[in-house]
């Protein structure tokens, strides 16, 4: 299991049988605190109690040894890891309260001789991966599918509606995997078993972002707007400094988009030397934003490296999509985020990046249109706004594109603005925002009938988490977004790519403080008008012109449908083949109507169509094909 996932850690292996009646643990190191032997693993507890198999870091392990020395818990230490620390706060306080103590990225299994308890733990967004399953072996965990699958007896058996849930979302979404009886850890939680024979474990929830969000809605933030910017630069600097600890070396990710500019500015302040930064060019211009990065970089003196991708480069990469993201996984910055990674694991083994500003403070188009777009429904009544859905329609997104590039300034700028008009033609006739959010953020529409047997997609359900507790409808979408699309799409996505090289990616605008700071905040200091993010702005406006960053969101783009229509039609064809589709489940019609108006340039249905290429390809590569 362990050799299955070793690029996850290539400096060394561990393996300790936890007593004669306990637990396996396996560990692959990837050593970025306390280098030597003493931060190897699984690691023993001081006094024998406890094993850990820890993958991640925390990052105020510093703070924590000291309050342990001082409350007289710990006085000999056989290294400076990390992950000793957590043992001796585990020791000294319990898991429950050491955990929420901890700030850090985290998934690890920890065996408590004992109480005779096996507790799985996952930080509180989901940065760090953990699955389970039980076999004829007995109970299996691992940061991947590709471990568990060496288990005797593993069932590979498709999860229908897990991959109902992909289709809609590009991914699979919740605490499902695409397999019959494979779940993921929750995000803030700890699963414990305490018998062999329990076949569900005991789930205790030690942080929970809707708790938080309306607790924090309930004190709401009462300073001025300069006061506020001070409070969120200063907890984002102590964020950032905290994952600057390392003893390898360390860079950065830059767009030059707010966020990754953000992050940067903050580790360059803070910085003795020119931090190391990272940023790939695409040769089609529209998707580029390797000049923004670069201006970026050259303000604040960091020592950048930048590489020019070609068609050929990422089509290079999408053969080993299938096995770098384990399961099927299909949204397309994939393989720009694979190609930075790789980059920048030439120099450092340490990264930061930015993502969660977008979720944490409203970056996402529909953050900002969702609310209007609500407002306007429920004043008009059902017939119009059909009409009105048909009327946008009716017009091809390729002329909504063309009427865009025509009126110039007149309207705003962003990217395909025909297929985010359609898309708002779709939520016309949503019952509730939170339908609008359901259907703003997924790619295929429910009318879309794209399997055969259609079963019920896992997913949120609709309920209010916050609208009406002190949040309006932007605020729901975000909060919606932290909960489903930030571990499930983007966390997926940079752990994978990142790990798949042997590069970890820490994420300072994830930081739990930040997100409870962010919840404080009134509306308006994060989205106003048509701006979103708009105290980070102001924030980065103290390091950074702002006319210097990326005008629209690139979100790391690949011109796919030209791809698709040219060097890549031959694979696709084979994939979407009716008999192939036929196979899975699908429904080919459907399909392939979609596929015959992309290829004659009618509709630009490549990124629909990604999602079932994506499962296709996976499915080969896993041998269900």
């Amino acid at each position: 299991m362990a050799d299955a996932i070793a690029y996850r850690g290539p400096d060394s292996s561990g393996l300790l049988r936890c007593g004669s009646d306990g637990p396996v643990l396996a560990h692959r190191r990837l050593a970025i605190v306390d280098l030597s032997p003493s931060g190897h693993q699984p690691m023993g507890s001081a006094s024998g109690r406890f094993v850990i198999s820890f993958n991640g870091e925390v990052y105020n392990f510093r703070a924590i040894r000291e309050e342990l020395e001082r409350g007289g818990h710990q006085s000999q230490w056989r290294g400076t890891s990390d992950t000793e620390v957590m043992l001796a706060a585990i020791e000294a306080w319990g898991l429950e309260r050491a955990v929420a103590r901890f700030v850090g990225m985290f998934a690890f299994v920890l065996w408590d001789a004992r109480e005779h308890a096996l507790h799985l733990v996952r930080d509180r967004v989901g940065i760090k991966p953990l699955y389970w399953t039980r076999t004829s072996a007995g109970l299996a965990f691992g940061s991947e599918l590709k471990a568990l699958k060496q288990v005797p007896d593993y069932g590979t058996r498709i999860n229908r509606g897990a991959l109902a849930g992909f289709l809609r979302a590009n991914c699979v979404p919740g605490e499902q995997s695409i397999y019959d009886g494979t779940r993921r850890v929750p995000p803030g939680s700890i699963l414990t078993f305490r018998h062999e024979s329990e076949h569900e474990p005991r789930t205790t929830r030690y942080w929970d972002p809707v708790r938080v969000a309306r607790q924090s809605l309930s004190v709401p933030f009462r300073g001025t707007e300069e006061e506020a910017i001070e409070a969120v630069d200063s907890l984002l600097r102590d964020a950032v400094r905290q994952r600057m600890v390392a003893d390898v070396p360390l860079g950065a990710f830059l767009s030059g988009g707010i966020d990754s500019s953000t992050v940067v500015a903050l580790m360059q302040a803070q910085s003795d030397a020119p931090v190391h930064t990272f940023s790939i060019e695409n040769e089609t211009a529209d998707f580029d934003e390797g000049m923004a990065a670069r201006a970026v970089a050259r303000h604040l003196n960091t020592h950048h490296t930048s590489l020019k991708i070609t068609a050929r480069d990422a089509l290079d990469v999408i053969p080993l999509l299938p096995t770098i993201y384990d399961e099927p996984f299909a949204d397309s910055s994939q393989i720009p985020t694979y190609l930075v990674a790789r980059l920048a694991r030439r120099d450092v083994t340490v990264v930061l990046s930015g993502d969660g500003g977008d979720e944490y403070f409203g970056g996402y188009t529909r953050h900002l249109w969702g609310p209007r777009l609500w407002n306007l429904e429920r004043h008009l009544p059902h017939r119009i706004r059909s009409a009105m859905s048909n009327l946008i329609t009716s017009r091809p997104p390729a002329a909504w594109d063309a009427l865009f590039e025509r009126a110039g300034r007149l309207l705003p700028a962003f990217r395909l603005p025909g297929i985010r008009i359609h898309k708002v033609a779709s939520v016309l006739d949503a019952s509730s925002p939170e339908m609008m959010h359901a259907i703003l953020s997924s790619h295929w529409l429910p009318s879309d009938r794209l399997l055969q047997d259609e079963p019920l997609p896992v997913g949120l359900d609709s309920t209010p988490l916050v609208r009406g507790r002190g949040g309006g409808i932007a605020e729901e979408m975000m909060l919606r977004d932290t909960l489903q699309y930030l571990p499930d799409d983007i966390l997926t996505k940079v752990d994978r790519a990142s790990m798949a090289v042997g590069l970890e990616a820490r994420e300072p605008l994830l930081d739990h403080r930040i997100f409870a700071l962010a919840w404080r905040l009134p509306s308006h200091f994060r989205i106003r008008g048509n701006t979103g993010k708009w105290i980070l702005r102001q924030v980065l406006a103290k390091y950074v012109p702002l006319q210097l960053i990326s005008a629209s969101k690139m979100g790391f783009g690949i011109p796919l449908g030209s791809w698709l229509r040219g060097p890549l039609r031959e694979w696709a064809e084979w994939l979407l083949a009716p008999s192939r589709l036929d196979a899975q489940g699908f429904n080919t019609q459907l399909v392939r109507e979609r596929w015959a108006e992309l290829l004659h340039g009618r509709r630009p249905w490549e990124y629909h169509l990604w999602d079932i290429l994506m499962f296709q390809a996976w499915s080969e590569a896993q041998g269900h094909g």
